[in-house]
């Protein structure tokens, strides 16, 4: 039988109060996304790769963080990316804690699979789904739109989240809030976009 992947991990924030509503977090940092966002703030995490984190160890960690924390919120990147995310969720869980997702919705079938563990979901939605090649480099909104109608009809608690770039003006806005009502939320909360100030954004494989 094949070894279930580990999640290629390579950043951990130990204490949040910011990343997971309601709870005292640690966030974990997957490495890797398919997406090339104009205004990404962790491009030193889009390239595939192993990660600089051992997953034995964070958990490890984890253990000694029980009583602490209440949750752990896998980051990234996109977490969705790794293949071995629904076996580290059932880990985090298996210790007591909540678990988060944050996620662009970028393969729908995996996150409808991992769903049913999770607490809450952080969705990052890009631009109005008709506009998504502007942002991530490809016509990309029918896969956003589809994860997040999975999302709602899940019943998980959620978070909409849109990081608002320079020219995103008020139309744009408008036109974003006219999808989400389509789809059935008017849960959004908008993201002050803090550029870096030497973008160095990988090529998308």
């Amino acid at each position: 039988m094949a070894k279930t992947p580990e999640p290629a991990v390579s950043g951990l924030v130990p204490f949040t109060t910011i990343d997971f509503p309601g709870r005292l977090a640690a966030v974990i940092f997957c490495q890797g996304c398919p997406w090339r966002c104009t205004y990404c703030h962790n491009p030193h995490l889009l390239p595939a790769g192993a990660g600089t984190l051992r997953w034995p160890e964070i958990l490890a960690w984890l253990k000694t963080r029980r009583g602490l924390l209440d949750g752990v919120v896998f980051s990234g990147g996109e977490p969705l990316l790794q293949r071995g995310l629904a076996a580290a969720l059932a880990e985090v869980r298996s210790l007591g804690f909540a678990t988060g997702l944050h996620t662009a919705g970028i393969y729908p079938a995996r996150l409808a699979a991992v769903l049913p563990l999770l607490d809450w979901v952080g969705f990052d939605i890009k631009a109005p789904f008709r506009e998504y090649a502007s942002v991530v480099g490809y016509d990309a909104g029918a896969l956003a739109q589809a994860s997040l109608e999975t999302l709602l009809a899940s019943g998980v608690p959620y978070e909409v989240r849109s990081t608002v770039p320079p020219g995103f003006g008020t139309e744009a806005l408008m036109r974003l809030r006219e999808d989400l009502n389509r789809v059935g939320t008017s849960n959004l909360t908008l993201q002050e976009c803090r550029l870096p100030e030497k973008p160095d954004y990988p090529a998308r494989r």
